[in-house]
């Protein structure tokens, strides 16, 4: 089982760069869907992301629907405020791949698309009175350590033991 995230057109670079160091940190593939707002080699990307990215496996995708063809639909969660359900209210602990799909940080996912998918849809809860939309990175990091919590955080270390000689 894996959680993947997915970057549906994402167009500020230090939000994947941070995104891409939570993937590295968590085990979790990175998708991107194009087109990207920024260069790959962008600077801020490389600073946000520092010495991680030999670490995230990623996969970029030409379009919404080249993404698609690639997986199983069936465990697939449009992360966005236009929802009903609510992110920590879904089992993920199935044993199955959870494809965590976030929109680009300007206009989110596709209306037409969270339409035809409603029931994929979910959202973290918040106050919309005052604020319009939680960061980009925020988001990812609070859905995959959801999964991850409810999965009893496979394949990563709950605890930090420092080495013998720092201790000195």
């Amino acid at each position: 089982m894996t959680n993947h995230i997915v970057l549906f057109e994402p167009q500020i670079p230090a939000n994947t760069g941070n995104i891409a160091r939570t993937c590295a940190a968590t085990n979790s593939p990175l998708h991107l869907i194009e087109p990207l707002g920024f260069s790959t080699d962008d600077k801020h990307l490389k600073r946000a992301g520092l010495d991680y990215w030999n670490d995230v496996d990623i996969t970029y995708h030409e379009n919404l629907e080249a993404f698609l063809r690639t997986i199983d639909t069936e465990n697939l969660h449009l992360i966005t405020k236009f929802a009903h359900g609510v992110y920590s209210e879904v089992d993920y602990d199935d044993g199955k791949n959870h494809y965590f799909m976030f929109g680009k940080e300007t206009t989110g996912l596709p209306e037409e698309f969270m339409r035809e998918n409603e029931e994929k849809c979910l959202r973290i809860p918040m106050n919309d009175e005052h604020v319009r939309s939680l960061n980009l990175s925020n988001t990812v990091a609070l859905v995959v350590y959801e999964a991850l919590r409810q999965q009893n955080f496979p394949k990563l270390e709950l605890t930090h033991h420092y080495e013998h000689d720092k201790l000195d």
